[in-house]
């Protein structure tokens, strides 16, 4: 029994792990929080519950039946803030640089029905590359999930999304069809599709920035409802914002003085 319970803590290690050192202190050079560092401030102090924390790819194409990292690149559960209960997904740049496969798309999946069926807010952090190419079409498929969960949680549940990195394509499409969408100034960025594939069909150069950095979307298109300087202001910003709000369409929302 002693090995089983000690294999189980070294699995969890891993998880926490994510990608390994040497990309997590990549995130933080770059001025980013790790995906469980996010949820650390974001909910209560020990009140987060994992989903799936084992969860695997189940691609065996291109070498990735090698290349397989507890979790998938998405953490997943439901926690409290200030004392209400929330459900959350981070996508982990670490593992595979976030990108979305059909476990993965999945996992997030869950946590949305979850969220309809108790009647409380939903919130993603995102920091993803956007499709899984090696998954090829099953990752798209996930995406389609993922937005049918969107659209059928409109207007029933608070949906809340803050961008935290370089975010193309689906984990584009899915944020902006939510109620709230937070980015960080500088290391965020919404758009279809990025620079390099914008001057090949266009020939036109522009910058991750001008393209769809946190600014262009807070001041120009309006995409974003605010653009904050780091990952810990954004943060504390979403847990103000769920003071205001009900948590589903079966309640009022709470009164302020």
């Amino acid at each position: 029994m002693q090995h089983i319970l000690e294999e189980l803590d070294r699995r969890r290690e891993q998880a926490k792990a994510g990608g390994g050192v040497k990309r997590v202190e990549a995130q933080h050079a770059k001025g980013k929080l790790t995906a469980r560092e996010r949820i650390d401030l974001l909910l209560d102090e020990g009140s987060f519950e994992e989903f799936d924390m084992f969860v695997e790819h189940r691609c065996a194409d291109f070498g990735m039946q090698d290349q397989k990292v507890p979790g998938d690149g998405v953490v997943t559960g439901w926690g409290t803030i200030n004392g209400k209960v929330v459900y959350v997904f981070s996508k982990d740049f670490t593992v595979f640089g976030g990108s979305l496969s059909g476990a993965h798309a999945a996992k997030i999946v869950k946590v949305q029905r979850q969220a309809m069926k108790v009647g409380a807010p939903v919130i993603g952090l995102f920091d993803a590359g956007g499709a899984r190419i090696q998954e090829g079409v099953d990752s798209l498929a996930g995406y389609a999930d993922i937005f049918l969960e969107n659209v059928m949680a409109s207007g029933v549940i608070p949906q809340i999304s803050v961008i935290m990195g370089p975010c193309a394509g689906g984990d584009v499409y899915s944020p902006a069809m939510t109620d709230f969408i937070f980015m960080v100034k500088d290391t965020s960025y919404m758009f279809v599709t990025g620079p390099d594939v914008v001057k090949t069909v266009t020939n036109e150069v522009v910058t991750a920035e001008e393209l769809g950095g946190a600014r262009v979307h807070a001041a120009k298109s309006g995409v974003a409802e605010g653009a904050f300087e780091n990952d810990l202001e954004a943060m504390t910003q979403v847990r103000r914002l769920i003071d205001f709000l009900p948590s589903s369409n079966r309640e009022t929302a709470p009164e302020r003085d």
